[in-house]
């Protein structure tokens, strides 16, 4: 049943599609897909007709169902059946449909890149970077690489591929494609550049000067925590600039940008501590990235780093779970706090490299780190929170926020499907 639902989809989709045209943007990597998604939205929903995944439906059901512009019927029947009928509604009729469709793209198993862009061909393909991410099903990290640079192999030449000048998996991609290539970045090799960074220590933006081509403006982001968000902002700017935007009204548009629930974005905690909720999703280098905001904001207490497990990262796994135990150190955290099985790796060579075993705590699950890590803080301490999904760190979060009662309008995974999970 379930493959019969998908085939439909397809079929329905892809008819929409050949009726009304619409300029498909296309959105992959191993991080900052969504991010980037919402980004190249804010730049373009005020001057055009778009329309962007609903939530995260960016898989082979996803995709399709943005197109249909419906929400999955989950186990009902009733409600899939109100699906087919708008996307038969749309086929039968004339009805008014977006100019330009972003579409997220996600990779968990060979070929599903090919797969979405067979639905619905590009004609701008961003690609945000690449990391061993879904290993337990590619295997390995080349293979991560060849499935996600379909995105920009099946491009026209007059089509455009926006590319990740920072992420050294990235840029080699451009000699992939036939279509023309924006890379952006912080390295003077990108077409697209931010330079003269600086961040605000202690409330979280970064002011920079961005630079295409002659054009100049000088940037300031409230939301801005990390360079991967720099990226993401950046890959926005490239696609506004393909659809004629000028670059001061991209920046502007781009000043406020909120970047989505548990990806780094900062909350007040209890005892006035401050937390870093990055509980969407994790992977190697996006808890470097974590960690590296942990070090640099300010602090006037201790930096806790409290990590759930990397999950489908397959062989890469152990080493994965011991690199964060050597990134624990470098990058200053005081008190570590491990959840999950493959975590307790991370806690052991954190130990190895020298952090102290009474700073160093390993828990089985969520409920009973929360419940330890809502004791132990104190005033002035910071707090990153990250793990993969399946860990649900954002119950922590939930624990030990000042104010849970908005939990739903901050926190990611409040549906009432998730909470009952």
């Amino acid at each position: 049943m379930k493959k019969f639902l998908q085939k439909l989809l397809y079929f329905l989709a892809k008819i929409i599609l050949n009726k009304y045209q619409p300029e498909i943007i296309g959105i992959t990597g191993s991080v900052g897909k969504t991010s980037t998604k919402e980004a190249i939205y804010a730049v373009l929903k005020d001057k055009f007709d778009i329309r962007t995944n609903i939530k995260n439906y960016n898989t082979e059901f996803g995709v399709p169902l943005t197109i249909i512009n419906a929400k999955s019927g989950r186990k009902n029947i009733l409600k899939w059946l109100l699906v087919y009928a708008k996307a038969f509604q749309l086929i039968l009729f004339k009805t008014p449909y977006p100019k330009i469709l972003i579409l997220e793209m996600a990779a968990d198993h060979p070929g599903d890149i090919e797969y979405l862009t067979n639905l619905a061909p590009c004609q701008v393909a961003v690609i945000t970077a690449i990391g061993p991410t879904h290993l337990e099903f590619f295997e390995t990290l080349e293979n991560v690489i060849k499935e996600k640079q379909f995105l920009i192999t099946h491009l026209a030449e007059n089509s455009h591929a926006v590319l990740n000048a920072d992420d050294n998996l990235v840029l080699p991609l451009k000699e992939k494609t036939k279509a023309r290539v924006i890379t952006h970045g912080l390295n003077n090799d990108s077409l697209l550049k931010a330079e003269n960074i600086v961040y605000e220590k202690d409330s979280g933006g970064v002011a920079c000067n961005i630079s295409y081509h002659s054009e100049n403006c000088q940037a300031h982001f409230q939301n801005v925590l990390a360079v991967s968000q720099i990226s993401s902002l950046l890959a926005a700017v490239a696609v506004g600039k393909i659809y004629d935007l000028s670059l001061a009204e991209i920046i502007k548009s781009l000043e406020d940008f909120k970047f989505p629930k548990g990806r780094l974005q900062l909350l007040p905690g209890i005892k006035n501590t401050l937390i870093i909720d990055d509980t969407y999703n994790s992977s190697p280098k996006a808890v470097k990235a974590a960690l590296e905001v942990l070090s640099r904001l300010e602090c006037g207490g201790r930096r806790w780093a409290i990590l759930g497990d990397m999950l489908e990262l397959g062989g890469y796994s152990e080493t994965a779970h011991e690199e964060a135990g050597e990134w624990v150190k470098e990058y200053k955290v005081d008190i570590l706090v491990t959840v999950g099985e493959r975590s307790k790796s991370t806690a052991r060579v954190a130990e190895i490299n020298g952090l102290a075993p009474e700073r160093v705590v390993s828990f089985d699950n969520y409920f009973d780190a929360g419940k330890f890590v809502q004791n132990e803080i104190s005033e002035g301490d910071l707090i990153l929170i990250k793990g993969s999904q399946g860990m649900r760190m954002e119950h922590i979060v939930k624990e030990i926020m000042a104010g849970p009662e908005h939990a739903g309008e901050l926190l990611v995974r409040q549906e009432k499907e998730w909470v009952e999970k």
